[in-house]
């Protein structure tokens, strides 16, 4: 059964072959623009060192990085919803922070607050956008 993606080889040529996947994979998004915060002690040292700014349902807390490339924590609360809820605002704070210019050189950890499973996207892209901007005006 051959199958193509929008921008990949074409109808005549499968994606299982090794033609078609490497021509899909051309168009492909690999990974995020960012890094990942991982473990309880990174979140804590941001939220201890960084300044926070709430723009709509968002607070970001940036803290300066080790790290050359910025590193993004996402945190949604129980007062979110339950945990299909919780996911469903991390996913969306995910793609939105991909649209976003983040400088390097900072960690953000992003708190979401119950605004994000409703509000529309490009809202809460400029949201996260406007609350990133502030702080890079800033320091």
């Amino acid at each position: 059964m051959a199958s193509a993606t929008a921008c990949g080889p074409g109808r005549d040529v499968p994606c299982s072959s090794a033609a078609g996947a490497r021509d899909a994979a051309v168009c492909r998004p690999r990974g995020r623009p960012f890094g990942v915060l991982r473990g309880a002690t990174e979140f804590r040292r941001v939220r201890r060192e960084g300044r926070r700014r709430r723009v709509g349902g968002v607070t970001v807390i940036t803290a300066p990085a080790g790290s050359a490339s910025p590193r993004v924590g996402v945190s949604v609360g129980r007062s979110v919803g339950g945990s299909v809820q919780r996911n469903r605002a991390k996913r969306r704070l995910r793609e939105a922070l991909a649209l976003v210019v983040l400088p390097p050189g900072r960690d953000y950890v992003v708190l979401a607050g119950r605004e994000v499973l409703e509000t529309p996207f490009q809202e809460l892209v400029a949201w996260l956008g406007g609350a990133v901007e502030e702080e890079a005006r800033e320091t």
